[in-house]
């Protein structure tokens, strides 16, 4: 019995965490209503020996152009009559990642035996998202998987752009930093200590700001691996307070505040949101369980509450455009009159596929301007490194010079 970790809310809107070792997230809605509480986002603690644990720590990911593949290639070949077991082993056989090779074998050996794809998915949702179950799930049961899988290669093919557009529009500014940066290492670990030795031979007064470079470049020589551990502890650090419920709330909600941040936030989830519903509407998984799938794709804690609570509006008799009202500051606004709508003409899912199209671009638009507007905020922190670094060892030459004359 596989063990859940979950954050729930009672109905005075007190929030709760725990775990809960049940059969499955339906179980696990049960139990927590038995307690007065709703279940607002949960996570399953898969069970694996301490050995597939390292594995899969150190193992690469399995890139999304590979899942692509499988999906497209998996959809062409069933609907030209191939079976799926076939399938699976021949596109396993062509996959270049060595765990989404043996887990496609594994999926091809429940088949054999009599297990659903969908179920042989379920047994990988590292690799397989619960989009991509539910989505087969639905497709089998009403003997469209071709269609869903179609659908998802789509979908997955849109986020994969996407993705590379905001990428892409990010590499400039990356390059700069990383320039400045390897630049700046070069100089305090090759430059400045033979300057400091002349210095010091020459028995100059050195000014506050010499004597921080000289320094700094005199760890770095000497000492380089701490910078290293430090860097690391800052991560772990970061890593287990974003952990802590509390703090995790207080990051997510600052983060809404930043002007520019904010609305990337919102338009790239706006569009998440619209992109993934459309999809799994359309494959014939129900609303709640849609909103509540989309909901643990998102990283920050507001989006996934808002669908959550979404949800349980929705159980109660609620219209979708109903129940996103409330999060107009989160949502941009045309997601809810489109969905608004698309329940009016009773075409909902072809709606969102249409709003979808239109916001990927917006949020692509954003990025490229974010990164117009980064861009020479970078050069004057490019320059106003380079004349601290050039005033601090210039100074004491001009020091020198006046006290030769």
């Amino acid at each position: 019995m596989p063990r859940y970790s979950y954050i729930a809310k009672s109905q005075k809107g007190e929030t709760k965490s725990g775990f809960l070792d049940v059969k499955d997230e339906i179980e696990l809605s049960g139990s927590l209503r038995q307690e007065g509480l709703f279940l607002v986002s949960y996570e399953t603690e898969k069970k694996s020996s301490r050995l597939e644990k390292f594995s899969l720590f150190f193992g690469k990911s399995v890139k999304v152009s590979e899942k692509i593949f499988f999906i497209r290639n998996l959809q062409v070949m069933t609907s030209a009559g191939v079976s799926l077991p076939r399938a699976i082993g021949t596109l396993s056989a062509q996959a270049k990642n060595k765990n989404f090779k043996k887990a496609l074998v594994e999926i091809q050996k429940k088949i054999i035996d009599g297990g659903s794809l969908s179920q042989g998915l379920a047994d990988y949702p590292d690799i397989f998202p619960e989009i991509f179950q539910n989505m087969i799930k639905v497709g089998e049961e009403s003997g469209t998987l071709e269609q869903v899988l179609k659908s998802l290669s789509r979908q997955l093919e849109k986020q994969y752009d996407l993705k590379t557009k905001i990428t892409g529009a990010l590499i400039y500014p990356l390059v700069v930093v990383s320039a400045m940066i390897a630049i700046g290492f070069a100089m305090l670990i090759i430059v400045v200590p033979q300057l400091a030795a002349t210095f010091a031979e020459l028995e100059i007064s050195l000014p506050f700001t010499t004597k921080i470079v000289i320094g700094l470049g005199k760890f770095l020589n000497e000492k380089w691996y701490f910078l290293l551990l430090i860097i690391a502890g800052i991560f772990v650090f970061l890593k287990q307070i974003l952990k802590i419920k509390s703090v995790k709330r207080f990051f997510d909600k600052m983060v809404l505040k930043i002007p520019v941040v904010s609305k990337l936030i919102s338009e790239i989830n706006s569009a998440s949101l619209s992109r993934t519903l459309g999809s799994l509407m359309a494959s014939g998984v129900p609303l709640v369980r849609s909103l509540e799938i989309i909901s643990g794709t998102f990283g920050n804690i507001y989006f996934k509450e808002s669908l959550f609570e979404a949800a349980e509006k929705i159980k109660k008799g609620a219209k979708l455009s109903d129940a996103l009202k409330p999060y107009q500051n989160l949502y941009l606004p045309i997601v809810i009159q489109m969905v608004e709508v698309g329940e009016e003409t009773g075409e909902t899912a072809q709606v969102l596929d249409q709003l979808a199209i239109f916001l990927e671009e917006e949020v692509a638009n954003t990025t490229k301007n974010l990164a117009s507007l980064v861009e020479p905020l970078l050069m004057l922190a490019v320059g106003a490194a380079v004349g601290f670094f050039a005033i601090s060892m210039i100074q004491p030459m001009y020091s020198m010079l006046e006290a030769i004359q």
